[in-house]
């Protein structure tokens, strides 16, 4: 067996998953990437079968079993929101590596770690779905991730939703029509705007991820002049902002405290217009200090795991 100590971080997104495993360093060992482990999307066993998949290919760089790894932490979808679910993973997890060796947490965690590298802060996480999570002082808070039905504001399934509430609004007269109206029905192949509804809606409706990825209709047509389209990435940048303000008072930092602030997830790390909105309103409240992500969630998975590991004794 190589003797060698690894820390292992899964940062399970809506869209994917990552493996990342470090060595005592810090330098990554090896890497590997499967389909979301989004449960409430694709089930717990598919959740479970990707899990596994993972760390075998992780344990397969090296020619070790799971119980070769010091410690592991997995940040998975909507952890931490279902008292009869969590425990389900949490044993899975355990079954999968054969050993005690780890912890769960929601996936904002890993945003997070490796945006501030494990130190006091906030990070806010903008991808498929929308959470902000911070540490002050060992107390931890978290912020939205409500999910897609009533909450995930300023997420790209959030942008999408609220693109497509605009075509429907373009298609039947409440706004003029504009460049938005006629990608989304040239991206979904509508031979009529109502089809937008079995698309969305019907038997053989898009999921999550695939509704998420809408969003990028929404920015080019803003970026292309689209006023209403430039008015949702406006919107998900104040509802971003709202995140971040709402967890600073959860935490209670204190007024003249300028708290330093990251962000992780395709909206503020792809959409420019999207980031650049965000920023200016989190400079004029003059509580934050802005500060670019230092390693992406995957990695600050791996990290997170090592600092778990040196807290427990592993």
């Amino acid at each position: 067996m190589n003797d060698r100590t690894y820390f292992l971080g899964v940062d399970g997104g809506g869209t994917k998953t990552e493996f990342v495993c470090i060595d005592a360093g810090g330098s990554t060992v090896a890497r590997a990437v499967t389909g979301t482990t989004y449960h409430l999307e694709v089930g717990m066993d598919e959740a479970v079968s990707r899990l596994e998949q993972g760390i075998a290919a992780i344990c397969s760089e090296f020619g070790i079993s799971p119980d070769a790894l010091s410690f592991v932490f997995f940040g998975l979808p909507a952890y931490g929101e279902d008292s009869v679910i969590d425990p389900q993973l949490h044993a899975a997890c355990g079954r999968l590596l054969g050993h005690d060796r780890y912890a769960c947490g929601n996936d904002m965690v890993c945003g997070w770690a490796g945006s501030l590298g494990c130190r006091d802060g906030i990070n806010i996480v903008a991808g498929t779905g929308s959470i902000a999570y911070g540490e002050r002082e060992g107390k931890v808070a978290r912020a939205g991730g409500w999910g897609e039905i009533f909450g995930d504001e300023g997420s790209a399934y959030w942008i999408a939703i609220q693109g497509l509430a605009l075509f429907a609004r373009m298609s039947d007269g409440r706004a003029d029509k504009d460049l938005l109206h006629g990608r989304i029905v040239e991206a979904l192949s509508l031979g009529d705007d109502l089809d937008l509804c079995q698309r969305i809606m019907g038997p053989a409706a898009m999921n999550r991820s695939e509704i998420a990825a809408l969003a990028g209709l929404v920015s080019r047509a803003a970026v292309d002049g689209d006023a209403g389209a430039n008015a949702i990435l406006l919107a998900a940048a104040n509802e971003l902002a709202a995140l971040a303000i709402g967890l600073r008072k959860i935490l209670c930092f204190s007024p003249d405290e300028r708290v330093p602030l990251s962000w992780s997830g395709g909206v503020l790390l792809q959409e420019p217009l999207v980031r650049n909105a965000f920023a200016r309103i989190i400079s004029d409240t003059g509580l934050f200090a802005l500060a670019e992500p230092l390693h992406a969630p995957g990695y600050g998975a791996a990290l997170y795991a090592r600092r778990l590991a040196h807290t427990s004794g592993s």
